[in-house]
């Protein structure tokens, strides 16, 4: 049995979980149900960044405490476990008191390493990234990322990183391992913004502007600006620094995150670890941005989709299997309500909910049990998920669904003999099981339920997938 880990990144509490977070962590769960499936030892972490100024001033904002806040927040992300059928073993908040002690002993041991100093700076600050922004990354004085929020300037005494010392080990690290960031763009992407040099960065805030944070060790005046504290979750989860054994066993893991994370998930953070003495992260998995329309979601255009939602209309299974086969790993996924309707009655209606009606109405016809098979996953299922290209696994399957639908119609069994029929069936049958072993990390309870409905004396039975 091996160790595998993978982590998403923690979502800001400070608005409702919106699809494109749903996508990360759905994605997530098809990896690290596959390899649960495979016999691998897994912990897969996910949680809610609850620090910085963002959500201190939106609590500030709704007339609550912040930690009351956070708490009535986290509780909505943790439903996701539910609506989506995540199989996460971990969840982490930041405000935990573990992850809390963790953050001051790494703030420590990059200070002893001589890598955190004071100074006093004045830059432009993007309050909605929760980073300061060069004049380079903006475009019409704006940040491109939420050009609706007005840039502060802000003059004042911080805690620094020293991220400059790491230019070369980061560039090393990439040069070392061509896979470590996953597109391939997105790790030239990040080559070339770290061969451009590097920025020492901000890593604390005064406590009296800001005093929803970590404690600074050793100095009460200062709590810990939000990215250094956030990414540290990825280790404190593991137990790290106390359990030793634990951490050693699963770390370094798999992350996955957005396009707007990678230059905090694959330099920022890789560098904190390079100070604090720690293994870099194994794999970091980019994907892009959710779309409607061609158009970035937003409360103001009011073109969000909510994952709640989807699950209402749709179901679990069918929202997960909506998410792996039409949104995209690695580009921006332009998804509308007509384009996941469309594909619900294509490929769940019409093609596997028909497929399962028609192959379980001719064995309980000619009274035709299952075969005894071995069951495994397709080669290319396999190919495909260590790829994460989830909707070319998907792909693959309905190709497999699309055969054996179009042998029956050409085969017609039912004008051959009953000896003839069974043969025919039988492999309809092993097929049927192939089919539904394979779905079993994407769409976990439908994959249950054909397995059971073809396990002993077949019965036909209602629709899996009612035409929307």
């Amino acid at each position: 049995m091996g160790k595998f880990y993978l982590t998403t990144t923690l979502p800001y509490v400070n608005a409702e979980p919106h699809i494109g977070f749903a996508m990360e962590i759905v994605q997530a769960d098809f990896i690290c149900r596959y390899h649960n499936l495979t016999c691998d030892e897994v912990i897969f972490n996910f949680g809610t960044d609850e620090h910085g100024q963002k959500i201190y001033k939106t609590a500030l904002e709704q007339g609550k405490d912040p930690q009351s806040y956070v708490d009535e927040y986290a509780a909505k992300f943790d439903d996701l476990k539910k609506f989506l059928n995540l199989s996460y073993t971990n969840f982490i908040r930041t405000t935990d008191p573990h992850h809390k002690k963790a953050a001051q002993e790494f703030w420590q041991r990059c200070f002893k390493n001589g890598d955190i100093y004071k100074k006093i700076y004045k830059i432009k600050y993007c309050v909605g990234c929760e980073l300061e922004k060069t004049d380079s990354e903006l475009v019409d004085s704006k940040c491109p990322i939420h050009p609706n929020l007005e840039l502060e300037v802000r003059e004042e005494e911080n805690y620094f990183f020293r991220w400059s010392k790491y230019q070369q080990p980061l560039l090393d690290l990439y040069q070392n391992r061509s896979n470590f960031v996953l597109p391939d763009f997105r790790l030239n992407e990040i080559k070339q913004f770290v061969e451009s040099g590097l920025q020492d960065f901000s890593i604390s805030r005064l406590k009296e502007k800001m005093p929803w944070g970590i404690e600074v060790p050793n100095d009460s005046e200062h709590v810990m600006y939000v990215w250094f504290d956030a990414l540290i979750n990825y280790i404190s989860t593991l137990g790290w620094p106390e359990d030793k054994d634990n951490f050693e066993a699963f770390w370094p893991g798999v992350q996955v995150a957005g396009k707007d994370n990678l230059r905090q998930q694959s330099a920022m953070w890789q560098a904190m670890l390079m100070s604090a003495g720690l293994p870099n992260s194994k794999q970091i998995i980019i994907h892009g941005f959710v779309l409607n329309g061609g158009q970035k979601m937003s409360k103001s255009l009011g073109n969000v989709i909510h994952p709640y939602d989807l699950v209402k209309k749709y179901g679990t299974d069918a929202t997960r299997f909506l998410i792996g086969k039409e949104f995209n790993t690695f580009e921006d996924s332009d998804i509308t309500e007509d384009r996941l309707r469309e594909s619900y009655n294509a490929n769940l209606a019409n093609g596997l909910g028909n497929l399962v009606s028609r192959v379980a109405k001719l064995a309980e016809k000619n009274n035709i049990s299952c075969p005894n098979v071995s069951l495994d996953f397709y080669d290319f299922v396999k190919r495909d998920l260590a790829d994460f290209q989830f909707s070319r696994a998907l792909e693959g399957i309905w190709a497999k669904i699309s055969l054996v639908d179009g042998a029956i119609s050409t085969e017609e069994v039912w004008k051959k003999n009953q000896e003839e029929s069974r043969i025919f069936i039988e492999d309809y049958l092993t097929s049927i099981l192939h089919i539904a072993y394979n779905l079993q990390p994407f769409m976990p309870e439908t994959a249950e339920k054909v397995l059971k409905q073809f396990s002993t004396e077949i019965k036909s039975t209602a629709p899996l997938f009612p035409r929307i």
